[in-house]
């Protein structure tokens, strides 16, 4: 309560000195230099003229550099100044006792509060790499033990989505040493920083932008000499520098560290410079370190190439754009392509030509041959991502096809288990009807009823029996009709699979020791038995026996074999709209639980005829475009009422 007395106190009396400063301000406009009111020292003061000094009452608590203006407070407001800093001296003391009071019946809990602010400092960090991976589409790196990076598809974080180009590159499973080699600008540093960035960051439990399977391990130091740090002050030029750092890292590196040199041996004479670089990563490969270095050195690029467990890379450059690609090829060694960039900026072809002679024929065969290596790995490098993107596909198809098989069997069986039920249900009301039947009969005939009568109830009775009939053939699971030889049975013999409505399906592996084969229906593929299988057959050709005990189904005949797919693909939407539709009917009675349409992408003019039928069809109860695996777009879903 008194701090809140004190702030209203401040409250009020602030009124009070704005209203007299805005007094004095209308009453002295012409005294002063400009109409404004201002700070000096904490105090309100007005920019007085000098020539007015004397006429304008206050205190001068400063003046311009200038000296014609002075900055100077009235008399008026002194004491109200004064009671204002009064007020806030005991409003500073005031919070000051309530702070004090709230710290001891805090004291207790000392040790308490200390554990929480860890907690949520732990937490808050959680939520900031949760944050993190999320923006930067991140995935948890799988961390080894065998000192191997390997990222796929890593995206430098600080480089725009839309402009970023992924690199795929790896350390320590073929190679220890890596040298990359290329032109300038070219985006060997690039890949020199993803690396370690990428390191540290899954060392640190971050997430990293690159694609699932990504590996890194665990590096005790992470060594790098990138950029240069030449300095006037200490007369360090830049191989100086260059050289200082590496003395640093030779002197701390070890075998479970990581070392990153950009442009290693720059700066100085190019042979001896080339000759440093080699005997350096020598050293470091010699004692097993893991490293990675760029630079342009031929020389140590036929160290790579001649050396085992050392490797190439280069980042690939468009002579025809003069502009990079970014794209690093592991295992061929870079070209500077310089002649081909000074033709194509104009530098004279007899100029150009001058200084091919003065290079030695291996040096010219030499690059060459690096140039066609480039286009070769560049080739693979196009298929082995194509291969991949091909296997990620048909793994996905698999654990689809899976998971529906999963679904089918649970479904199977509980379809059974419901036939069963209902088929009993029917068949404890076909008794009930038949011994009240006989009992009418023999009410009648001791009644001596009418011949008549008798032959009304008997025509009750085949009604009832027929009512039970076609409600068996509903439920029941049919039997097959034709048994199957697992000995003819052939690849791609078309069978119905009863188990699950009479599905029509394909043959596509021959029974195994315990019978078992797999058929397929479209995208569906699962393991089915003889006995749950027959031969397509007609039903216009099948001799019904009489006195079975089971009735077909009403116009199973005409729908056996009906695919769960149809093709309107080449075909007029007026002669297609008749042949969709009647084949709709054919698998609703089929009882298919849902058909594949195919009809193509082309104008969209048969994918838009194919989604109205649906629409208007009164069996249809949902539909949609297919998936990726499925069709996409081009086909189209249909599910059937149940």
């Amino acid at each position: 309560p008194e701090l809140s007395q004190l702030r209203r106190k401040e409250k009020g009396l602030e009124e009070k000195i704005n209203q007299e400063l805005n007094r004095i301000l209308q009453h002295n406009r012409s005294m002063l230099q400009d109409p404004v009111i201002t700070l000096r020292n904490g105090r309100h003061v007005f920019p007085v003229k000098a020539e007015h000094k004397n006429a304008f009452r206050g205190i001068v608590h400063d003046e311009s550099s200038s000296g014609a203006t002075l900055f100077m407070e009235p008399f008026s407001i002194v004491q109200l100044e004064n009671d204002m800093r009064e007020l806030l001296s005991l409003e500073k003391k005031e919070v000051e006792k309530i702070l004090l009071q709230l710290s001891l019946s805090l004291a207790p809990f000392t040790e308490e509060l200390g554990e929480n602010v860890k907690i949520l400092s732990h937490l808050d960090f959680v939520f900031a790499k949760a944050k993190l991976a999320n923006k930067m589409d991140g995935v948890k790196p799988i961390l080894n033990q065998e000192r191997k990076t390997v990222l796929l598809d890593a995206r430098h974080p600080l480089i725009p989505k839309d402009k970023v180009v992924p690199i795929s590159i790896r350390l320590g499973d073929d190679f220890s040493l890596l040298v990359i080699t290329g032109p300038n600008t070219g985006g060997k540093t690039v890949c020199l920083k993803t690396l370690g960035l990428f390191q540290l960051m899954g060392q640190a439990g971050l997430f990293i932008p690159a694609f699932q399977g990504s590996s890194i391990t665990v590096y005790r130091e992470i060594y790098a000499d990138i950029g240069d740090e030449q300095s006037i002050e200490q007369s360090l030029s830049t191989f100086s520098s260059h050289m200082t750092n590496t003395v640093q890292i030779l002197q701390g590196a070890r075998e479970d560290c990581l070392c990153l040199f950009d442009e290693l041996g720059a700066g100085t004479d190019p042979t001896e410079g080339a000759a440093l670089a080699l005997a350096i990563l020598d050293h470091l490969f010699q004692k097993g370190i893991r490293t990675l270095a760029t630079t342009h050195y031929a020389e140590v690029k036929l160290y790579a190439l001649s050396t085992e467990r050392v490797e190439n890379a280069a980042c690939a450059f468009d002579v025809e754009s003069l502009r990079p690609t970014y794209h690093l090829l592991i295992g061929v060694p870079g070209k500077s392509n310089a002649f081909a960039i000074a033709e194509k900026l104009g530098l004279r072809k007899d100029i150009i030509a001058s200084a091919k002679n003065r290079l030695g024929e291996e040096d010219l065969h030499f690059e060459d041959v690096i140039a066609d290596l480039e286009n070769t790995k560049r080739l693979a490098q196009r298929e082995k991502e194509e291969i991949e993107r091909y296997k990620a596909e048909v793994e996905s198809l698999k654990q689809r096809a899976r998971e529906s098989t999963k679904g089918i069997e649970k479904g199977r069986e509980k379809i059974l288990q419901r036939a069963r039920e209902e088929a009993a249900q029917i068949l404890r009301e076909a008794k009930e009807t038949a011994d009240q039947v006989v009992k009418e009969l023999r009410r009648q005939e001791a009644g001596k009823s009418s011949a008549l009568e008798g032959e009304k109830t008997r025509t009750k009775l085949h009604q009832k029996m027929r009512e039970n009939d076609e409600a068996l053939s509903s439920t029941m699971v049919k039997g097959p009709s034709q048994t199957i030889s697992l000995k003819k049975l052939a690849i791609g013999d078309k069978v119905r699979v009863l188990s699950m409505h009479d599905m029509v399906a394909t043959v596509t592996t021959l029974p195994d020791k315990n019978g078992m084969f797999t058929v397929t229906a479209g995208m569906l593929r699962t393991k089915v038995s003889a006995k749950d299988v027959e031969f397509i057959q007609h039903k216009e050709k099948e001799k019904p026996e009489k006195n079975q005990g089971k009735v077909a189904s009403i116009g199973r005949g005409k729908v056996l074999g009906i695919s769960p797919e149809i093709n309107l693909i080449g075909k007029m939407t007026a002669d297609a709209l008749p042949e969709l539709n009647k084949y709709l009917d054919d698998a609703f009675l089929a009882r298919l639980p849902q058909v594949r349409i195919v009809h193509g992408r082309g104008t969209g003019a048969l994918r838009k005829m194919v989604q109205e039928c649906l629409k208007k069809n009164k069996h249809i109860e949902s539909f949609r475009l297919g998936e990726y695996g499925e069709g996409s777009d081009g086909v189209s879903i249909a599910f059937f009422k149940k």
